[in-house]
């Protein structure tokens, strides 16, 4: 498999963790929402917890949720898209990813063995695309910039374009 395979399908992976991540939250407000309906229509002296601490852990629990996919989320998109920060966005998720048994952490050691490894070196720490510093003044046949050089001067007659 190819480095770009790879990538593509981490990114395909990172976008569907947080995204089942964020479904199971929105089914987990649902049920929890019904509870409290179910609690607020009861009106007897010994019910149980106030409909209001639902309210207070579903926040707890979505809070969470989201701060556990949206790395995610970045990360997966700056994977499919080849973005030269995918790498480090790609540990910050795997590294928060892990802490979910057991989907998270297939992301993460997939996330970590790709990064890592012989195939993510050559795709995100590639020398070929910085360029090569400039040569020394003294080395023969490289001509050095003067003040004629950067002079500029204007043609004689602006070209016809009829």
């Amino acid at each position: 498999m190819t480095p770009e395979e790879h990538n593509k399908y981490l990114g395909v992976a990172h976008v569907a963790y947080a995204g089942i991540h964020v479904l199971l939250m929105l089914v987990m407000a649902v049920v929890f929402a019904a509870m409290a309906g179910v609690m607020a229509r009861d009106t007897g002296a010994d019910n149980g917890p106030p409909a209001a601490f639902f309210g207070i852990v579903m926040a707890a629990a979505a809070a969470i949720n989201l701060v556990l996919a949206i790395p995610s989320f970045i990360a997966g998109y700056a994977f499919l898209k080849r973005k030269p920060w995918a790498k480090t966005a790609g540990i910050v998720a795997a590294v928060l990813s892990a802490l979910r048994i057991p989907f998270g952490t297939a992301v993460s050691i997939y996330t970590f063995w790709f990064l890592f490894s012989e195939p993510g070196r050559l795709l995100y720490e590639n020398p070929s695309r910085a360029l090569p510093p400039m040569p020394p003044g003294k080395w023969p046949n490289v001509r050095q910039a003067s003040e004629t050089d950067a002079r500029y001067v204007p043609p004689a007659s602006p070209p016809d374009w009829r």
